[in-house]
């Protein structure tokens, strides 16, 4: 498994907070197995008065990301460590139903590669470029996979029409759909 903690703003990770870092966040790993995580991506970044963690976890058909900042380093690990684990826990119903699922269950029994994401700067408005893999799935699926990945809103292919569609929570707490189509 590829674990890797970066430091931003001027930070360079201790081997000790490398080490802390990693044993925390195996409780994660330990939810689904090394087989079916194969990257752990951990940020750390220093400001004048908190430190900011975030962690990501690809995989092939989910994310989980947890942003906390803290005083302290280790805290935050901490509680970015505990979010991750809500995340698991309040959706587990919904994650072992998708994984019963014909192909999703083989999926997640064998080592997969993470979704492709890149960066690009294209122009001084445009900060990010990010490309995600398109699969087909239900309404509910993808609500499931933007309730793990943290954002407001998901992409993904719809299972009946082949169509791109973006799930996403409204102000209200509800969810709604946006459907594309072709002109």
């Amino acid at each position: 498994m590829k674990f890797e903690v970066l430091g931003k703003n001027g930070f360079v990770p201790t081997d000790a907070i490398r080490a802390y870092a990693e044993k925390r966040l195996m409780k994660v790993v330990s939810f689904f197995g090394p087989e079916v995580i194969s990257e752990i991506r951990v940020v750390c970044k220093v400001y004048k008065d908190h430190h900011k963690i975030e962690v990501t976890i690809p995989a092939k058909s989910t994310v989980l990301r947890a942003e906390v900042t803290d005083p302290d380093m280790y805290t935050a690990i901490d509680k970015a460590n505990d979010k991750l684990v809500a995340q698991i826990r309040k959706h587990k119903d919904k994650l072992k139903k998708n994984l019963e699922k014909e192909g999703i269950k083989q999926a997640y029994s064998q080592a997969f590669d993470a979704e492709q994401l890149e960066k690009e700067v294209l122009a001084t408005q445009l900060v990010k470029n990010k490309k995600v893999e398109l699969k087909p799935m239900t309404s509910e699926e993808a609500i499931a996979a933007m309730e793990l990945s943290g954002h407001d809103f998901y992409v993904y292919l719809d299972h009946q029409t082949g169509r791109t569609h973006v799930v996403y929570r409204r102000d209200d707490g509800d969810y709604a759909v946006i459907e594309t189509q072709t002109i």
